[in-house]
């Protein structure tokens, strides 16, 4: 007899606001008139629990009593009911199960419940079988979800197969241009193949031998668009002015950096022209006329930081305090392009991670963003692209419910509509926070200092998520894609917010990063010059939340494990005992 309970939850007819826009969408925006009704239910697989939590569960963790139906086991299938569910592809982060998970053991912390969850459809109406596929096409996004059946399982453990050895590529630094072309389209690489010919010279003619998968993935990682800034730093050699209402404004703007750029790099040749220089020209420029004395300085390369004096009052009478105030933008366009939910919630997600990995507590956000027409039928959407008006709703849900979970407010939001955003979504976010700068401390690594994984659990989302976004979408993304995008864990990075607020906490740390789309290997590499890991000992510590060991993750050919919500952090060598 199978372990596993179920229960479907439903909101009450007052309440099933879901399922009312849901019912508006298929009539108005799908153009399906014949839908009669829509119920929505979520559904609960649950293993490992007492019948006394099980109970309790479902009046307190699963449904909520004055707004919600609970029904256990089944529910009863009206005759001519199209029904259908929805579950996240293996290995996606399932928050609602995670949070679920958490709930259950505070009613019983002997327990390790597992929790399984769907989205059950019931679709009434004199429905094609046209209109259902149609209908199950707008629900389910196959980046990161999948139709399942409505059997339960035996049981929720999920058994992985013994992994085959790390894949050498044997005779690479003897390829022939050739084979070597071949073996780097097969590959899927973000990176040029000027750099792949760069790294069969490197094997060859100093490493004296043939690379691993997992070493060229590293290195497409590092040298990923998302990572190295390939764009932006491309030099720029012929640049035009276009007639038109702002030519000279943009004239009188490169004209100034033209000047600028004669006088800082007055006899230099190795700076060329290019977005990253024109990004920057004015900090440098401040800087040089000793304007800008009031930047934090140091060898951590988060949000950008300013020390500002500020009068506090602690109980003692007014005084003047310093604090450091950070600054952070970040833009998810490809993410949310393809994954509207999960990549506008980790927009704002990875925007906070840098301050907060600088020590510093986020206070304030703001939302840009571009999409087209999100009016137009969805018969109108471009093939291999997500339909406008599904873009723009769920990244402003995943967006608001990132936000809301971590508790920061959004000061200003603004969408631009305009056909140019038809090809890609544009998705800014950008933050502001703020730490005590004596609770922070701007120290380099020295041998024996210990490395902490600190962070949540998330699923196998996010692996390849720089080199993802670091490629041009394509007919195939929305099937290709779906591991490349995150899913952050905003109750936890809630929790360590809160943590890095202490200073007990936050005065131990030397140095910090957080995990972004370049996973384990960029996070860890950026802390020092030189470093030796365990990567073993790594998989072990993350293993909770990412059940594969790294013989797993280099046999299929992936970049790096990427717990999103995870931080790296020094600590100098006696803390490994107290902390």
């Amino acid at each position: 007899m199978s372990g596993v309970r179920r229960v479907y939850v439903e909101k009450k007819e007052p309440f099933a606001v879901a399922a009312r826009q849901l019912k508006e969408d298929i009539e108005g925006f799908l153009g399906i008139e014949k839908i009669r009704g829509v119920r929505i239910l979520i559904r609960y697989d649950v293993e490992n629990i007492s019948d006394e939590t099980f109970e309790k569960g479902c009046r307190t963790v699963f449904s909520e009593p004055p707004v919600d139906d609970l029904y256990k086991e089944t529910i009863e299938i009206p005759e001519g009911t199209s029904v259908f569910s929805v579950e996240a592809l293996p290995g996606q982060f399932d928050q609602r199960a995670d949070s679920a998970e958490q709930c259950l053991q505070f009613l019983n912390a002997e327990e390790k419940p597992v929790v399984r969850t769907a989205v059950t459809y019931l679709l009434a109406g004199d429905l094609t079988k046209e209109d259902v596929d149609r209908i199950k096409a707008y629900c389910i996004n196959p980046v990161d979800s999948r139709e399942t059946g409505m059997d339960k399982p035996e049981t929720l453990r999920t058994e992985y197969p013994e992994p085959d050895n790390v894949q050498i590529f044997d005779g690479f630094t003897d390829m022939d241009a050739a084979s070597l072309k071949k073996l780097y389209s097969s590959l899927g690489l973000a990176m040029t193949w000027a750099d792949f010919q760069f790294i069969q010279t490197y094997f060859r003619d100093t490493e004296h031998r043939d690379p691993t998968i997992t070493e060229i993935r590293v290195l497409d990682t590092y040298w990923s668009d998302h990572c190295r800034h390939t764009t932006f730093s491309t030099e720029l050699k012929n640049i035009e002015f276009e007639d038109g209402f702002y030519r000279t404004p943009i004239e009188t703007t490169w004209q100034s950096y033209s000047d600028t750029r004669a006088e800082l790099y007055a006899g230099r040749t190795d700076k060329p022209v290019c977005l990253m220089d024109l990004a920057i020209m004015g900090m440098k420029k401040l800087k040089a006329d000793g304007k800008l004395t009031d930047m934090e300085e140091s060898d951590e390369n988060n949000a950008c930081s300013i020390v500002v004096p500020i009068e506090v009052d602690y109980g003692n009478g007014p005084e003047t305090e310093e604090w450091l105030v950070f600054f952070k933008n970040e833009t998810h366009n490809h993410p949310t392009e393809i994954e509207p939910f999960g990549g506008a919630a980790t927009c704002l997600g990875g925007a906070i991670r840098d301050p907060l990995s600088g020590r510093g507590y986020v206070y304030q956000a703001m939302r840009v963003t571009g999409a087209s027409d999100p009016t137009v039928p969805v018969a109108q959407t471009i093939r291999g692209k997500l339909p406008q008006k599904k873009l723009v709703i769920g990244a402003a849900d995943g967006y608001s419910s990132y936000g809301n979970q971590i508790g920061l407010a959004t000061g200003h939001v603004s969408e631009i509509y305009h056909p140019g955003y038809l090809a890609k979504r544009m998705e800014i976010g950008a933050v502001m926070g703020a730490a005590a700068r004596a609770n922070v401390q701007r120290l380099n690594s020295d041998p024996g200092d210990v490395i902490i994984l600190l962070g949540g659990r998330t699923g196998r989302d996010g692996i390849g998520g720089a080199t993802g976004s670091s490629k041009a979408h394509t007919l195939e993304s929305l099937t290709t894609c779906g591991a490349e995008v995150q899913k952050g864990n905003a109750p936890t990075e809630r929790k360590l917010q809160r943590l890095f607020r202490r200073p007990e906490v936050s005065s131990l740390i030397k140095k910090c990063n957080d995990f972004g789309a370049g996973g384990v290997s960029v996070a860890i590499g950026e802390l020092a010059d030189g470093l030796e890991v365990n990567l073993d000992t790594a998989w072990r510590s993350i293993s909770t939340w990412y059940p594969r060991n790294m013989r797993a993750w280099t046999a299929q050919n992936l970049p790096s494990p990427n717990p999103r919500s995870v931080w790296l952090l020094w600590l100098r060598p006696k803390i490994r005992r107290n902390f």
